[in-house]
């Protein structure tokens, strides 16, 4: 993932932006009446990608890592819509309390740019929908040149998305960003649609780190730079996180991300290993020794 790649990480600032008034003022309706639902977990399963991380032998990667970590994002489903038989192989190579995050293909996003894609849409609900309880949120990620000018295309595609599969969405152009009138409508379509905001820690895109939430999920997707700055990054999330399930949030899903794919596992392990100790939850990942 080169997406907000930069070459010089030391002349970031990586601190977390405050937490959006409008965010506390939503979570602030939710109680806390059960544990908050929390999944973490890598981009893929490939083992080109992630060498080293599976024994020798391991026959099938995606059953070997369900057994590592609850989720996993389906970024494969962004360059070819599954099939329903695809779907049912995936699910049953993993167990019960695993689940799915398929990114919407781009056929749709990317070259459709969400034009006439109603026929592409119902094929890729019908074909998700078979995870069933495996099934965590799909989410649709623009490209960065899609601007607010074409807002109306999205509030069309929102609007007809499958109310049986939940949705969340990523916007990358920065105007999205840099004007208040743009950003309201943004969030919004998304409150009034039950859609997920994605969050994004990039380094080089700081602004999509606009910290509101349009739903009491959190729907982030971390891009790690193979840097030492990685692990302090994570540390600033789980305390974030901790804040915001105290105000109400209801359920997390983190996606660690890195320039350089076979670290993703151990990166993602010691945030797990981290949120698990501040949260006193026991969320499932590889079984690492970190240090203090």
């Amino acid at each position: 993932m080169k997406f907000g790649s930069v070459e010089n990480p030391e002349a970031i600032d990586f601190t977390l932006p405050p937490t959006h008034p409008d965010t506390l003022e939503l979570l602030g309706k939710y109680e806390r009446v059960k544990p908050l639902e929390v999944y973490v977990g890598c981009a893929k399963w490939n083992r080109q990608d992630l060498k080293g991380f599976y024994p020798r032998g391991t026959k099938d990667e995606l059953s070997y890592y369900a057994t590592q970590f609850n989720c996993i994002e389906l970024n494969a489903t962004f360059y070819n819509s599954p099939d329903k038989q695809q779907v049912e192989t995936w699910k049953n190579k993993t167990p019960a309390d695993f689940k799915f995050f398929p990114k919407i293909p781009q056929s749709i996003s990317h070259f459709g740019r969400l034009l006439n894609v109603d026929e592409k849409m119902t094929a890729f609900c019908d074909a998700i929908a078979l995870f069933e309880d495996r099934l965590g949120v799909s989410f649709l990620q623009m490209h960065d040149n899609y601007k607010p000018k074409d807002f109306d295309r999205l509030v069309r595609f929102v609007e007809k998305f499958s109310k049986s599969v939940p949705l969340a969405v990523e916007v990358r152009n920065a105007e999205w960003f840099s004007s208040d009138e743009v950003a309201q409508k943004l969030y919004g379509l998304l409150k009034k649609e039950g859609v997920a905001n994605v969050l994004v820690d990039a380094l080089g895109r700081r602004d999509m780190l606009h910290m509101r939430l349009s739903t009491p999920t959190a729907f982030v997707r971390y891009v790690g730079h193979n840097h030492h700055s990685d692990r302090p990054r994570l540390d600033e999330w789980v305390e974030r996180i901790s804040e915001w399930r105290d105000a109400g949030l209801q359920s997390l899903y983190f996606f660690v991300h890195q320039h350089v794919e076979i670290e993703s596992p151990i990166l993602s392990s010691y945030f797990i290993d981290r949120l698990n100790s501040a949260l006193g939850i026991e969320v499932r990942g590889p079984n690492i020794s970190f240090s203090s």
